[in-house]
């Protein structure tokens, strides 16, 4: 499952159109125990995300398996709750 475009929509979530034209959204902040993912953290970091290869990657090389995110990313209708936080998700 290649990720074809990301979009960071918030601080932790992403936006992630597939190959396949699926759009999932993906939480980061599991990962963000991890000394590796730390800089994720920063909101200015954090969306410097960009397409690199079949994945997503950060300047500082952090990424994660195209598998991973296609797998664990949810539909917009299982992260809504987020939204109603503040900001909304872009559709």
């Amino acid at each position: 499952m290649d990720v074809i475009k990301v979009e960071p929509v918030k601080p932790s979530i992403l936006k992630l159109t597939f190959k396949t034209n699926e759009i999932k959204y993906f939480d980061v902040s599991p990962y963000w125990n991890s000394s590796f993912f730390k800089e994720l953290q920063e909101w200015d970091y954090f969306r410097q995300v960009r397409v690199s290869g079949r994945t997503v990657q950060w300047p500082h090389e952090q990424d994660i398996a195209p598998e991973t995110l296609y797998l664990e990313g949810k539909e917009f209708q299982e992260v809504s709750s987020i939204a109603d936080e503040g900001d909304k998700y872009n559709r």
